[in-house]
């Protein structure tokens, strides 16, 4: 785990090492200075002789200033070793997530991996820079005051190869018990953030059914589970505090009380006794800088372990080693095809059999939860089939190079999803390089043209977050025309005109029977006008195909097709009358 994430520091890792190598300078003067005083007042301030006093001052001087400059240093390269290591991580772990399919991201949730891609790696970033600096320094001082501790006198030095273990077996005992505890804290993060997503999500409706209380407590809830599991956390964790210090004044307490006995005895120098207390000192500081990176440390374990999670999480859509990267046309087979979702047990399409032509327009009509978006979404290898096989071009779509067989399927969502933006640079998602007249020319396709051109700014108009300036009918008319400018050979409509009305429905179909009779064609529809000129319908039912044929054939054979027929024909001229 900790090679792969190591692997993201990269270029900047010649920072990573001039920091650690900065931080041993300055340790080592640190810890040599305390020595230094020692003679000083053993050889100079008792005895009296300026010289030497002078001498020695100006060498700790020097030696101030060389720890100084190396700190400043080590802080410096840390930082940017940090940072850095930050970005390419967080770049990683995001170009990892885009080979990822519906269904992989349905496993994290996509919370979860906001939460991984933010708060966990902050985290990792936090301890990196610990790691390199604090985790360099800490083992360096304690080394090097133990070892000038036992230069001064090794006698009383032994003092530390007992007090160093004690401390060590406490604060492996506490990080061994908190660790599991700050897996849960951010697993409680990802239900946080899913809260507070929702709820941004669909503020309109918060607000229209006046559900702002309901909300603020669902928040409060998540938050409240937060602070419960990471109090206990941290409760156990700031033991290390207490024990650590408990130890250590019983050193300084020993060293103070025997120096003391020493010195009466003439057995030991006052600068003896007083590097003594300054390198006990060190000890401490050094214990208490690593009890604060164990804590960090434990604390980004967690954070690391989930990264890995998805780092090493493999997708189940990947390219086959010699991947098809020409589709010949249109053609679509469903063979013998069965579906469910993962961790779901029953399946959403059972034992579908169904070849389009190419240039065909199909409309899939049925209940909802029919299994009408789960079946088209199998041929863009948005999932992939548990049994059976799905064709395009007389080719099995797992054959094919992911990307050019995307680049041939053009799907608009149910869930139209528009960027932040103009109009242009949302249509040119489509086509990079599309010219004006290729917009122009997609729009009107889509009866779009219009309504864009009606805009102050036209193409230029500024799109808000999630295409929150323009209405229903207008973003699902700018996500169709955006999927025409691909110039796929199959588009899917995912029921991406039910906010159209039915006059721009009828304009749309038309145009697309006399614009783009070589490009197959699958609507989705909840009305019945909307693919009653289609070549075929596909009536489904439970996820199953009910009945398949043109809207005449289907009134006089199939009683599903018929009642849903009925239902909007009859239900709408009711309406009508009264």
């Amino acid at each position: 785990m900790l090679k792969r994430l190591g692997h993201s520091v990269r270029e900047f890792k010649k920072y990573a090492w001039i920091s650690p190598v900065l931080v041993a300078i300055e340790t080592f003067i640190e810890t040599f200075i305390p020595y230094l005083m020692s003679k000083m007042i053993d050889n100079g301030i008792i005895p009296g002789n300026l010289g030497y006093i002078e001498k020695l001052g100006g060498f700790m001087l020097i030696g101030t200033f060389v720890s100084l400059a190396g700190g400043a240093g080590a802080s410096w390269y840390s930082s940017k070793a940090s940072a850095g290591f930050a970005k390419n991580l967080r770049h990683d772990l995001y170009h990892h997530i885009q080979d990822f399919s519906f269904e992989d991201v349905d496993h994290f949730s996509t919370s979860s991996i906001v939460v991984r891609l933010t708060t966990d790696i902050m985290n990792i970033q936090q301890a990196f820079q610990m790691l390199i600096r604090a985790a360099a320094r800490a083992p360096l001082m304690l080394i090097f005051s133990i070892t000038m501790a036992f230069t001064v006198d090794s006698e009383m030095a032994m003092v530390f190869v007992v007090s160093v273990p004690l401390m060590a077996i406490g604060l492996t005992i506490i990080i061994a018990i908190g660790r599991p505890l700050f897996r849960k804290v951010y697993q409680r993060y990802d239900w946080l953030n899913r809260v507070v997503r929702e709820n941004l999500r669909g503020i309109r409706v918060v607000k229209t059914y006046n559900r702002a209380e309901t909300e603020d407590k669902k928040a409060a809830n998540a938050s409240a589970r937060i602070y419960e599991v990471f109090s206990k956390a941290e409760r156990i964790l700031q033991l290390n505090s207490p024990i650590m210090q408990f130890v250590m004044y019983g050193t300084l307490l020993f060293l103070a009380w025997f120096g003391a006995k020493r010195i009466v005895a003439g057995s030991m120098q006052t600068g003896q006794l007083v590097s003594l207390i300054a390198y006990a000192m060190s000890v401490l500081m050094s214990l208490n800088i690593l009890s604060n990176v164990f804590n960090q440390m434990t604390i980004s374990l967690a954070s690391a372990q989930r990264i890995d999670e998805v780092l090493t999480y493999k997708s189940t859509l990947t390219n086959p080693k010699e991947p098809v990267t020409t589709v010949k046309n249109g053609a679509i087979e469903f063979d013998h095809v069965n579906f469910a979702y993962a961790d779901d047990h029953v399946n959403r399409l059972t034992d579908i059999n169904l070849h389009i032509k190419p240039g065909e327009t199909i409309g899939i009509i049925g209940e909802t939860g029919s299994g009408k978006s789960t079946l088209v979404q199998l041929i863009p290898r948005l999932y992939d089939v548990n049994q059976g096989t799905v064709r395009v071009g007389n080719c099995d779509v797992r054959d094919y190079d992911i990307r050019t067989l995307r680049d041939n399927v053009s799907m608009v969502l149910q869930q139209n999803v528009l960027f932040s933006g103009s109009i242009a640079d949302n249509l040119r998602w489509g086509d990079e390089h599309a010219t004006n007249a290729q917009l122009i020319k997609a729009a009107k396709l889509a009866q779009a043209d219009d309504f864009i051109q009606s805009l102050p700014d036209g193409y230029d108009t500024y799109i808000e977050q999630g295409g929150s300036n323009v209405s229903g009918g207008q973003k699902q008319r700018l996500t169709i025309a955006r999927a025409l400018l691909k110039k796929p050979k199959i588009l899917i409509l995912d029921d991406s005109t039910s906010a159209v009305d039915t006059h721009t429905d009828s304009l749309i179909q038309e145009a697309f029977h006399d614009e783009l009779p070589d490009m197959t064609k699958l609507i989705i529809a909840q009305r019945i006008s909307s693919v009653q000129g289609a070549d075929r319908i596909v009536v489904l039912n439970d996820g199953k195909i009910e009945a398949v044929g043109t809207h005449d054939e289907l009134m006089e054979s199939d009683p599903v097709y018929q009642d849903i027929y009925n239902s909007q024909i009859k239900g709408g001229e009711s309406h009508a009358k009264n």
